[in-house]
C-alpha cells in the first residue's frame, strides 16, 4: 500500500510553487522547469497534486489575503465606515496599501489570473470569482449600513470594485501611478456626493 503524501512537504511545495508563480507568471508555466527550480521532479509534483492546474490553483489560494483581499484585514467589522467620508478614507487607505511598491509586485499575477480565468474558467475562474465576491460583498455590507437599498448597494459596490481594479491595471503597463492616483481621487469626488444622498 503506497504511503500517503506528507502534508508538511505538500504545504512546503505549495509555498514554493506560489513564490515561483509570482516571479515567473502563469503564461509559460511548465511542469519540468518548475520542478527543477524547486529541486524536485515533475513526477513528484503530480504525486502530490494530481495535475499542474490543481497545483497552481491551490498555490494561488494561499494568497487569498494578499494583496487584493487586504480590504478584509483593513476593515474591522465593528468599525465599518458609518458615513460617506469614512468610506472614502477606507477606499483611499486600501488604494495606498495596494499601490505601494512591495504590493505592486503581486498585481501582475492577479492581472494574469483575470485573463486566465476568462480563457480557462474551469482552472482559474474560482480564484478570480473569490476575489470579486469578497470585495463586492464587503462593500455591499458597508453601503447597506449607509442606508441604501440592497439593489443600489449592489450597484454601488460593483461600480467601486470594478473601477478600482481597472485603475490598478493601466499603471502596471506604463508605470503612471500618479495618473491612476489622481483618477481614483476624481472618481471618489464624483461618487461621494451620491453616497451622501443614500
Amino acid at each position: 500500500m503506497p504511503r500517503p503524501p506528507d502534508p508538511a512537504k505538500r504545504r512546503d511545495l505549495l509555498n514554493q510553487v506560489r513564490a515561483y508563480v509570482i516571479r515567473n507568471g502563469l503564461a509559460d508555466l511548465s511542469l519540468r522547469p518548475l520542478a527543477r527550480a524547486l529541486g524536485t521532479s515533475d513526477r513528484m509534483l503530480l504525486y502530490y497534486f494530481g495535475t499542474k492546474e490543481r497545483m497552481v490553483a491551490e498555490a494561488l489560494a494561499l494568497d487569498e489575503r494578499r494583496p487584493l483581499l487586504r480590504a478584509r484585514d483593513l476593515l474591522d467589522p465593528t468599525a465599518a465606515p458609518k458615513n460617506p467620508a469614512e468610506l472614502r478614507r477606507f477606499v483611499e487607505q486600501t488604494w495606498q496599501q495596494l499601490s505601494t511598491p512591495n504590493l505592486r509586485a503581486w498585481l501582475p499575477l492577479y492581472l494574469e489570473i483575470m485573463t486566465a480565468s476568462l480563457l480557462h474558467p474551469d482552472r482559474y475562474g474560482p480564484v478570480m470569482r473569490d476575489v470579486l465576491t469578497e470585495w463586492t460583498g464587503l462593500l455591499i455590507s458597508v453601503f447597506l449600513g449607509l442606508g441604501m437599498t440592497e439593489a443600489r448597494a449592489r450597484t454601488e459596490a460593483a461600480l467601486l470594485v470594478d473601477s478600482f481594479l481597472g485603475l490598478l491595471i493601466a499603471p502596471l503597463a506604463d508605470g503612471a501611478w500618479g495618473r491612476a492616483d489622481a483618477a481614483l481621487h476624481t472618481l471618489l469626488d464624483r461618487l461621494e456626493p451620491g453616497w451622501r444622498n443614500a
